[in-house]
């Protein structure tokens, strides 16, 4: 074990991002610039952040090896046992910290416990290959896939998103591939980008999505790091828009599960 990484949250007893009762690793460090992020302390290098919370200034990022992360997380193996949970790393980006991360993994593997990450797969696949023996989850982010508007309104090279999906299907008999899509207001819940979504998933035979909608929980971070929010005026899209996003994925033949609705 000879890996350290740097973490900014360890979340226990959360019911979302993978089935059961989970433990969610936020690994530090994220080289996109999405305008709706809500863990804006995630960005940017893998190094400690500063910002000012109520009054006090505080470093956002700890590092930590593997055995301590580990230890920590087996602290609630009981309820991954009985749920069937278990630990996802989150970020930021996992593969900014790939070693780090396939380290992690493959220890809590050999325990048995039930393995995720969240991905944008937003670096060359060899990071991602790192980590797929260790997985039994692949939680896989697709935002805006037309090439030019995500390299413009996020830094994003949609060739490399594919090409990271693409392997991660390529392992579907042993891992579950959920993509997930973040619904925000005048960026990627926009019909056009959707479909795109819908023919690409379709094309690759992926029956089911994970819907995200947009919500402004992260908002008071960018307070605390002296941060502009872009997104500070836009507001949730209606159920109506929710609803009728679900029908067009329904429509086309793949199953949407909307975050916090089901």
């Amino acid at each position: 074990m000879k890996n350290k990484g740097l973490l900014f949250n360890i979340q226990r007893y959360s019911i979302h991002d993978g089935g059961g009762i989970r433990t969610i690793v936020f690994l530090k460090g994220c080289p996109l610039a999405c305008p709706w992020c809500s863990n804006p302390e995630s960005r940017l290098a893998v190094q400690p952040t500063s910002w000012v919370k109520n009054g006090k200034k505080e470093t956002v990022g700890k590092w930590y090896d593997v055995e301590t992360v580990v230890n920590e997380v087996l602290k609630d193996e009981i309820f991954y046992r009985t749920s069937g949970g278990g630990v996802t790393l989150s970020g930021g980006e996992v593969l900014m910290q790939a070693d780090f991360a396939a380290e992690l993994l493959a220890e809590l593997h050999d325990l048995g416990i039930h393995t995720a990450i969240e991905t944008t797969g937003c670096f060359p696949v060899d990071r991602l290959a790192k980590l797929l023996p260790y997985l039994d989850q692949v939680l896989f982010d697709l935002k805006l896939m037309n090439a030019a508007d995500a390299k413009r309104v996020i830094g994003l090279d949609v060739n490399t998103i594919k090409e990271n999906f693409e392997l991660a299907a390529a392992y579907r008999d042993e891992i579950d591939l959920i993509p997930r899509v973040p619904l925000i207001p005048g960026y990627t819940a926009v019909q056009n980008n959707l479909l795109e979504i819908i023919d690409y998933l379709n094309r690759l035979d992926i029956k089911e999505v994970h819907l995200l909608p947009f919500h402004q929980y992260g908002s008071s971070k960018y307070e605390y790091l002296g941060w502009n929010y872009e997104m500070k005026d836009s507001e949730p899209l209606s159920k109506k828009t929710i609803t009728e996003i679900r029908e067009l994925f329904e429509n086309n033949g793949i199953h949407p599960n909307v975050d916090g609705l089901e």
